[in-house]
């Protein structure tokens, strides 16, 4: 199966108090409208990963990163059998140095959260099972598949 590609990547940082904290941002418009998201988007054509996630996070926040300071830490693979063009393969970046301060795009409005507290309940369903575990360094290789409502996770693997 060849799935189209897409990338996501987490800017972490410290807190003044030093709560770790990770910069998202609520879904404007595309996929996944209204969700609180994480930095990234579709692989232009002859693009590695690593480019598009400094693309996007630029397109999206205004930050700069550099292919460097970021960190791969997966792949997941997302399956929607009731809306096929959904389906796709994500590539998952931690990033803990930028240049720049956030700034709202057509796409979202980057936010800081605490990682204590991520909302879950406003993302993708599949997040809860994985993002917290990256955040902590741990990376993931899932598959995640969702249901005829293409908002809840079904089955994983």
């Amino acid at each position: 199966m060849n799935l189209p590609q897409v990338c996501v990547c987490y800017l972490t940082r410290r807190s003044p108090d030093g709560t770790q904290q990770v910069l998202l941002g609520r879904k404007k418009k595309g996929l996944g409208i209204g969700n609180i998201v994480g930095l990234g988007g579709k692989l232009e054509p002859g693009e590695s990963a690593l480019d598009a996630a400094v693309r996007e996070v630029e397109e999206e926040s205004g930050l700069v990163v550099t292919t460097a300071a970021l960190v791969p830490l997966g792949v997941l693979t997302y399956l929607f059998p009731h809306r096929e063009s959904w389906s796709q393969e994500s590539n998952v970046f931690v990033c803990t140095e930028w240049t720049g301060t956030p700034r709202e795009s057509d796409e979202l409005n980057p936010e800081w959260f605490d990682v204590a507290t991520l909302p879950v309940d406003e993302m993708w369903d599949d997040a809860r099972h994985w993002l917290p575990g990256v955040l902590a360094g741990t990376p993931v290789r899932a598959t995640f598949t969702f249901g005829e409502d293409l908002e809840t996770v079904v089955a994983r693997a």
